[in-house]
């Protein structure tokens, strides 16, 4: 089975080529400009392989170091066979809504063709997310660690913090947008308030549950208030920290396209509902695409910056 793990998708690659070229399509579909579909396939599968051959050979005596590849074969596979069944049931045979289930040549024809719209809508989103994401992750940082080493602290900003942190971010969409003067100020302070309320109360949290021997053991040492917070507190939490920050970016992707829908101009939000009103579906599939992709990246990157800060887990819990 392993011998056969990475031809897998190598053959559900021809059996999606056969349908794909040999069997007509329904005349109900509109045709596609090109053979997107196919030649996406064909990229995705040369792709596997260039990098599974590489790693092969750079780490030829390393059986472990293959597995990050070939391990995927058998997903690659189900997904490219997923991908032709779906081709079967839409264009080839419309047993499907055909409005609602485009063809999936258009829908990744769209990709291609409207690419620089997706460009400027992807840029517009990221930058309204990265500024309410550091806004929130900013001010629930620091609230966060005012909390766990101030009682003064703790007592003036926990109520406000149980009363306002558990209103959904979108709920306040009425009342920012008479706030703010334009839509996009709007949308980053809601993506701010998602990503503040998990990031204060993990960061609190995870200072709370440091180990009072650290700090008595930094005292004898003659340790300053600022070192223990910034040399002892906060990388014990860290944990706690990139807990709060995870589970903050997950809520303001749902914050994002929910602010976009409304009152944004661009983005890839408001992309998706302006196709939908106009009923292109192939586009509205394709901006979801896009979406995943987008915030897929997003998550990627925040697990390579916990693996580098928190490297020191290796070995100590399971990793």
């Amino acid at each position: 089975m392993k011998i056969l793990r990475p031809l897998l998708p190598l053959l559900s690659l021809a059996a999606a080529e056969i349908v794909a070229f040999a069997v007509p399509d329904s005349p109900l579909h509109q045709p596609a400009k090109h053979p997107y579909f196919a030649v996406l396939l064909i990229i995705a599968v040369a792709v596997y392989f260039i990098a599974a051959t590489a790693i092969y050979f750079k780490n030829r005596n390393n059986s472990a170091a293959e597995k990050p590849v070939f391990y995927r074969g058998p997903f690659l596979a189900g997904v490219i066979l997923f991908l032709n069944l779906l081709n079967i049931f839409t264009v080839k045979t419309a047993l499907f809504p055909v409005l609602y289930f485009p063809a999936l040549d258009r829908v990744f024809g769209t990709l291609f063709e409207d690419r620089s719209l997706i460009l400027k809508c992807i840029g517009f989103s990221m930058g309204i997310l990265l500024k309410g994401v550091a806004g929130g992750l900013i001010i629930g940082f620091f609230m966060g660690i005012a909390i766990g080493f101030s009682k003064a602290a703790e007592y003036w900003i926990n109520p406000l913090i149980r009363i306002l942190g558990p209103i959904p971010s979108t709920a306040w969409i009425p009342i920012l947008l008479v706030v703010f003067s334009e839509a996009r100020s709007a949308s980053s302070f809601i993506i701010g308030i998602s990503v503040w309320f998990p990031t204060v109360v993990l960061t609190s949290s995870g200072i709370a549950n440091v180990k009072n021997s650290y700090f008595e053991v930094s005292s004898t040492l003659g340790a300053g208030q600022l070192q223990k917070i910034f040399r002892i507190g906060v990388p014990a939490a860290m944990p706690s920290i990139f807990l709060g920050l995870f589970n903050g970016i997950c809520g303001s992707f749902v914050a994002l396209m929910t602010a976009e829908m409304i009152g944004a101009k661009y983005g890839i939000g408001w992309y998706v509902n302006w196709q939908k009103e106009m009923m292109a579906y192939s586009n509205v599939y394709a901006g979801l695409i896009v979406i995943a992709v987008m915030f897929y990246l997003v998550i990627t990157v925040l697990f390579k910056i916990r693996d580098r800060v928190l490297g020191w887990q290796k070995g100590v819990i399971k990793w």
